[in-house]
């Protein structure tokens, strides 16, 4: 059958901001399985995905990992570090497929926002979407248990990487083990194997080769009493 493509919804990037960033000519190739920046190390340079993929995400002391972000192509990774004092990263960097990165030093960055008024405001408003996004994130996970913090991952995913299908079904594009579920749900693979059994037993959902298509997105929003968020929002980017 067909597919559909649905574009994946990203908060919309200042153009201002875009102008500086392709400025830049200082690009650095990344290998899968490597890590741009790791927890604890000093925070000197921000990075600009050109190519390729990063999954951003955190490890407890006990090793447990919640992943919060996959970020692809135009998205900016370590932010969160600019303004302070003696910066060390607080969550790590680990390329989930090869590509390439421009590289953008943090003082430099810090010092234009601070010549540029204009350039200062349209980073805060966007960076401010980004904080928004994040809430929304926790809020799931907080709220819900673990069967909401699944269902709305499920959700996100559709908004990121979803095909549309003809029949209205939405396929993720993107392969998924249960590990990587149960690592953006803060919770067991375990846990997560039991409820996507449940899932597919009623088929509102299916699995193909790593890859899962939802046949009732409805069901999942319900469950969770969903908010309609706008879609740049809820995704997993």
């Amino acid at each position: 059958m067909p597919e559909l493509q649905q574009p994946n919804k990203k908060i919309f990037m200042p153009e201002s901001i875009q102008e500086l960033l392709n400025s830049l000519d200082h690009t650095m190739k990344m290998q899968k399985g490597t890590f741009l920046f790791q927890e604890g190390m000093p925070a000197t340079e921000l990075y600009i995905i050109r190519s390729g993929r990063v999954q951003i995400s955190k490890i407890s002391q006990d090793g447990k990992e919640l992943t919060l972000r996959i970020c692809t192509v135009g998205d900016i990774v370590g932010e969160l570090t600019l303004f302070t004092n003696e910066a060390k990263y607080l969550l790590n960097a680990k390329v989930l497929e090869s590509g390439e990165v421009a590289v953008l030093k943090k003082e430099y960055l810090e010092q234009q926002l601070i010549e540029n008024g204009s350039l200062a405001y349209e980073f805060m408003k966007w960076m401010s979407d980004h904080f928004r996004r994040t809430q929304t994130k926790f809020r799931d996970l907080v709220l819900h248990g673990k069967k909401g913090a699944l269902y709305s991952t499920l959700i996100r995913m559709t908004n990121s990487y979803g095909v549309k299908r003809e029949d209205g079904s939405i396929l993720i594009n993107i392969p998924l083990t249960n590990q990587d579920l149960a690592n953006f749900c803060g919770t067991s693979r375990e846990s997560i194997n039991r409820m996507l059994s449940d899932l597919r037993k009623d088929e509102i959902i299916s699995v193909n080769k790593g890859k899962i298509t939802i046949h009732d997105l409805e069901f999942l929003k319900t469950e969770i009493n969903c908010e309609n968020c706008p879609p740049e929002l809820c995704n997993i980017d």
